[in-house]
């Protein structure tokens, strides 16, 4: 559906080159949502404006429907313009007009009669279950109104493709879920391709199927969701997971306990199974769960879970080693041997 090949992107500052995309190259399939994810300056808003060549590339070349788009102008450029919406951070809305004419704007632009934008207006704000909304202004808005507002809008034109700016950066974390809610619905009732950016991995893990993680304007890693978040492979990965997993155990709770405290992660079928359970009635020992979570990752499982080992220091060891060999990963927090 969209295809990255060897794409970059440079820009003259300061009599010196800076390379914002280096060397992109990867597909978005058809249909799917997919997420790119880096902390801010890495390059996600320069390569997702490449698609809709809000963006010209250095180098490289842009494939939309097995079609080189990268050069693209004039009416081409247009034709392929209408089938891809965009939303972003702020909405982007014109402040006097009102919603009705904020959405028909973008179909009289089309060449729709005012018939046909009247009946698909009504349609959008059904679809973004905004209706009574229609003759009010952006002001009188909340943030989430203003984003569905935004998602009509890019829908207007029965766009195939749907590109997402950091569209919940602005919102707080309830009215985040009912977009991101939205967002899945579209997908899953018209097929549309999304392509999200964002520098919150809630929204990667809440919403897309595979992910690319871009750092310093290239994308260092690429796959399944789920294998980004339980085994990422780059160093680069993991660190802008752990300064988003905000789950660990209190330094003064560590210090506090007398046995080995061991951080457990379960992943797949393993979340579900009582491995801690197997391991007290095999070497006789005692556990204490200090912390704990079981989240789910496109309805796979991921679990982690702190524990304190209560026991003498033989059944101890073989227990951590009998866990580790176990589960999908363990850390011994404090060894308490």
């Amino acid at each position: 559906m969209i295809e990255f090949k060897h794409v970059s992107v440079s820009f003259k500052q300061h009599k010196q080159i800076f390379e914002a995309v280096n060397d992109a190259h990867f597909k978005i399939e058809k249909g799917e949502i997919f997420g790119i994810a880096g902390s801010s300056g890495a390059g996600k808003s320069t390569l997702l404006r490449t698609i809709n060549l809000l963006q010209t590339v250095s180098s490289g070349e842009i494939l939309v429907d097995g079609e080189n788009v990268t050069n693209y102008r004039r009416t081409q450029l247009r034709i392929l313009r209408r089938n891809i919406g965009m939303i972003f951070q702020h909405f982007n809305l014109a402040r006097n007009l009102t919603v009705y004419q904020n959405i028909a704007f973008v179909l009289k632009a089309a060449g729709k009669s005012k018939a046909e934008t009247e009946t698909r207006v009504k349609e959008l704000l059904d679809l973004v279950n905004l209706s009574e909304k229609s003759n009010s202004y952006p002001a009188n808005l909340s943030g989430g109104e203003k984003q569905r507002v935004a998602i009509a809008r890019a829908l207007a034109n029965d766009a195939k493709i749907l590109l997402c700016d950091e569209p919940t950066s602005a919102l707080d974390l309830e009215t985040t879920s009912s977009i991101l809610s939205l967002l899945k619905d579209l997908n899953k009732k018209f097929g549309i391709t999304i392509v999200i950016i964002t520098h919150e991995l809630d929204v990667i893990k809440s919403i897309c199927t595979r992910c690319a993680v871009m750092n310093k304007g290239s994308v260092v890693e690429i796959g399944d969701v789920y294998d980004i978040f339980t085994k990422p492979r780059e160093d680069f990965t993991r660190q802008l997971l752990s300064h988003t997993s905000h789950f660990n155990l209190p330094e003064q709770i560590i210090d506090k306990m007398q046995g080995p405290i061991i951080r457990l992660t379960f992943k797949g079928d393993t979340a579900n199974n009582p491995i801690l359970y197997y391991a007290a009635n095999t070497f006789q020992i005692g556990f204490n769960i200090l912390l704990g979570k079981v989240e789910y990752i496109n309805d796979l499982p991921l679990g982690i879970l702190y524990v304190e080992l209560i026991g003498e220091t033989e059944p101890l060891k073989l227990a951590i080693e009998f866990l580790a060999a176990n589960t999908a990963d363990l850390e011994v927090i404090n060894h308490g041997l």
